[in-house]
């Protein structure tokens, strides 16, 4: 006997004893409890869905609701907390209800946000830079370098070509200041021959500075600025300055500021005439920024090539030297505008 067979078989069984015997008995003599016999007996009517919440005597009336709520959302008190409302209508001699029960009044009809008239910022525009040749599109930025002692900072202010990657200009001084950053871009400048077409910062007061400002207005340079707390909009600027503080040569503090002055001195000769550069094909920045790279890579080429007919059997196809690259971008524009859907 299966186990429904033998439970409709206890359920008939007690129901027929029940009479002659009663329930208690008959429940005992075939095993079956009484609380099961009874429930199953006399089933209650399940009602699903949420129970309606019985009314307070004291709870307020819908007109009276609507009352607090026109008070509320009136023009007088339209910029008004609901603390302030509940203070002046009482000061008035009017009371209606308590502040909570107001919050309550204004969380039902979905008003209990800020009431006030809220500043609508327009979106903040994406900084989107290409260059394809040096002098199309600059970068700066100030960095904090440690002085002799805790709370000294000395700023360096670096101007670099992001497609070729070289410091065009610097200076350390010890205050950001934008007279001296105008100063700086317009002794880069006259050094370079030409002003470039774009030119890219973050939002700092020193890069939205007035001097700076009219030197470029004058010069019919555009300005670019990164988003609020996106660093990612300067990337190049960036990684100039962690290749710089990573140096193993870079020092805990300085000693003043002249000692700063003559490493970053240094420093920026070994960045843009010694150092290969892993972004720009292992080429110094000075020479991609004088168009010196390509003969270089030929030169490259031809070493590899003597290399691969003396020893082919050491190389799996032909070498090459890493390529020169043909653009350099902030938030490239080909690489963030989604392609076309195919047509079916």
């Amino acid at each position: 006997m299966t186990r429904q067979k033998w439970r409709t078989w206890q359920a008939e069984t007690a129901a027929l004893l029940a009479v002659l015997i009663g329930i208690v008995w008959a429940c005992a003599l075939v095993g079956r409890s009484r609380a099961t016999h009874h429930r199953q007996a006399n089933p209650k009517l399940k009602v699903y869905g949420p129970h309606p919440k019985p009314q307070h005597p004291a709870e307020l009336t819908e007109t009276e609701r609507q009352r607090v709520l026109g008070v509320l959302i009136s023009d007088d008190y339209a910029d008004a907390s609901v603390a302030q409302v509940w203070a002046t209508e009482l000061d008035a001699g009017r009371y209606y209800c308590s502040q909570r029960t107001m919050h309550r009044i204004l969380k039902a009809h979905r008003m209990n946000g800020e009431r006030r008239r809220q500043a609508v910022h327009p979106p903040r525009v994406i900084p989107e830079l290409v260059a394809t040749a040096p002098n199309q599109v600059w970068s700066w930025d100030i960095t904090k370098m440690r002085g002799p002692a805790k709370g000294v900072w000395y700023h360096a202010y670096v101007v670099i070509d992001i497609y070729s990657r070289m410091v065009i200009g610097w200076r350390i001084e010890q205050i950001e200041d934008g007279q001296l950053a105008s100063d700086l871009l317009a002794e880069a400048i006259i050094e370079q021959g030409r002003a470039p077409g774009w030119l890219h910062a973050d939002g700092g007061a020193a890069m939205t500075s007035k001097p700076l400002a009219s030197l470029l207005s004058d010069l019919d340079v555009t300005r670019s600025h990164n988003r609020p707390r996106t660093s990612n909009d300067n990337p190049y600027s960036e990684s100039q300055f962690k290749t710089m503080k990573y140096s193993p040569h870079y020092p805990e503090r300085f000693a003043s500021i002249g000692e700063a002055r003559s490493w970053m001195n240094a420093f920026t000769y070994w960045y843009n005439h010694i150092h290969r550069h892993s972004g720009i094909g292992l080429h110094t920045p000075t020479s991609v920024h004088t168009g010196t790279a390509q003969i270089i890579r030929d030169q490259r080429q031809q070493v590899l090539d003597a290399a691969y007919a003396a020893h082919p059997e050491r190389f799996h196809r032909r070498p090459e030297p890493p390529k020169l690259p043909q653009k350099a971008s902030i938030n490239d524009p080909a690489a963030r505008t989604p392609e076309p859907d195919p047509v079916k």
